[in-house]
């Protein structure tokens, strides 16, 4: 199968982020907000893979924005461990640079998608 540039990152973001859920959980004894983070951030690669497999270009669509929303969650409880202090910054620095830049791609193939789809795109 071909690179998928998407794939392969939000795939390399899920592996650092059950990383990061078995530090809290181990280390920190922190358990609901680390469970939050594992939950939205895998979920953004199960939903591209879903979305590279999906039945229509509307279903791809779909998938590929729920993994947008996806990753903006897990930028956000990213955030807040760094703030409340059970991660410090360097280590939610780390992971921040990824999340971004696989949010801009998301974002980049969902905006192309929408405009696919839009009615009388082709006039």
């Amino acid at each position: 199968m071909k690179d998928n540039v998407v794939i392969d990152k939000s795939y390399a973001l899920a592996l650092k982020i059950v990383r990061l859920y078995l530090y809290l959980k181990e280390h920190k004894k922190e358990f609901e907000l680390s469970r939050q983070i594992l939950k939205s951030g895998t979920s953004i690669a199960a939903n591209i893979e879903e979305a590279v497999g999906g039945q229509s270009e509307r279903d791809f669509l779909s998938k590929i924005s729920i993994a947008y929303k996806e990753c903006r969650e897990t930028i956000f409880w990213l955030k807040l461990l760094r703030d409340s202090d059970l991660i410090d910054s360097k280590e939610a620095e780390s992971l921040m640079p990824d999340l971004e830049e696989l949010q801009k791609i998301i974002s980049s193939i969902k905006k192309t998608m929408t405009q696919k789809l839009q009615p009388n795109n082709n006039l």
